[in-house]
């Protein structure tokens, strides 16, 4: 029987923990999600990918992000093509920037001009793929990288399904636009409301993508993604949807308090809060941070409630602005809990 195209694909999201990784690829392939994506946080989420690739044979393998500006574009390319060759082509290669403190402080990497920068990251990445998979000479010369020397014994072997897709991040315009000239999807924050989604990501996110598809730009021959992440409380228990309403608003504070998801907040007139929230946050007052997310602010960036409630909330909001979406649940909440959700998504279609 023919299968009626859903309205989202649907993406499950992991920790990368190592002791959970496979429990959760497991469990997600077999629920019917479209895709895993890990995140990068405090383990790589190459190697737990490529661990998933062995206990999966469907569901495809996404970082969800890797931090581009910690590699050179050589670096990425490595880790990319093995996931991608040892999963048989399931790769997907989400990349975020960072914020220039942890680039300079933590990895110890170069911090100028991000999204000029990351788009010519973007293209010094898919011209060594190009090398790799063609076997033409490898010549890339650019601002911020060049690449012009690989031998047979650096090439790693053609990948049949052909080359990963490259998903970028971004909160600002001109990350958001760089998604749109040189990436083929767009991965939105959990910190996005529908109003910044609508008023400020997809305009130029699109027009963007349009110049691209109108210069003929190679990578514009595959459908464009967009992919949104929402902050869900949600539980099977009174006492469990209570825990994780708490965590909810503990994440809410963190990202509010934020400096660069201050334009977020402003598309809503709510500056004076982030700038609150900063100053807490500067003086670990944690719990304070938490108390001043009220329930205008919760309900505009975060959804909660029953499952059922909760996944029909998700489908009004996002149908017809993003063609993927994910459930971004509290710390500590059980991974399962996202699966349901999106199971109740996916019955609504």
């Amino acid at each position: 029987m023919h299968r009626p195209r859903a309205t989202f694909r649907l993406d499950a999201l992991a920790s990368g923990h190592p002791t959970g990784i496979l429990d959760a690829a497991e469990q997600a392939e077999r629920r019917g999600m479209d895709r895993l994506m890990v995140s990068e946080t405090a383990y790589d989420p190459f190697l737990q990918l490529a661990r998933a690739a062995d206990r999966t044979s469907t569901i495809e393998l996404a970082t969800g992000v890797a931090v581009a500006f910690a590699r050179t574009p050589m670096t990425l390319a490595y880790q990319a093509w093995g996931l991608h060759a040892a999963s048989g082509g399931r790769a997907v290669i989400g990349l975020g920037s960072q914020v220039k403190p942890h680039i300079e402080k933590r990895f110890g990497m170069p911090w100028d001009r991000p999204a000029a920068r990351m788009r010519e990251y973007v293209h010094a990445v898919r011209a060594i793929w190009h090398s790799w998979q063609t076997g033409e000479r490898l010549r890339f010369r650019g601002d911020f990288y060049a690449h012009t020397l690989m031998t047979p014994v650096f090439s790693p072997d053609p990948v049949p399904p052909g080359v990963p897709r490259i998903l970028l991040a971004g909160v600002g315009p001109l990350m958001t636009r760089t998604a749109g000239a040189v990436a083929d999807g767009f991965l939105s924050h959990p910190f996005t409301s529908v109003a910044y989604l609508t008023g400020q990501v997809l305009p130029g996110l699109t027009e963007a993508r349009a110049r691209g598809e109108a210069d003929g730009a190679a990578w514009t021959a595959r459908p464009f993604e967009i992919a949104g992440s929402v902050l869900t409380a949600t539980g099977r228990t009174e006492e469990e949807l209570r825990a994780n309403l708490a965590g909810v608003r503990e994440r809410l504070a963190f990202y509010a308090s934020t400096p660069a998801y201050r334009p977020v907040l402003a598309q809503h007139g709510w500056e004076d809060l982030q700038e609150e929230l900063h100053r807490l946050s500067v003086r670990g007052r944690w719990q304070e941070m938490a108390e001043l997310i009220d329930d205008e602010v919760f309900d505009t960036f975060a959804v909660a409630g029953p499952v059922e409630d909760v996944a029909r909330e998700i489908h009004r909001r996002y149908a017809g602005l993003v063609t993927r979406l994910s459930v971004s649940l509290p710390d500590g909440a059980d991974p399962a809990l996202g699966l349901d959700v999106l199971d109740a998504v996916r019955a609504l279609d």
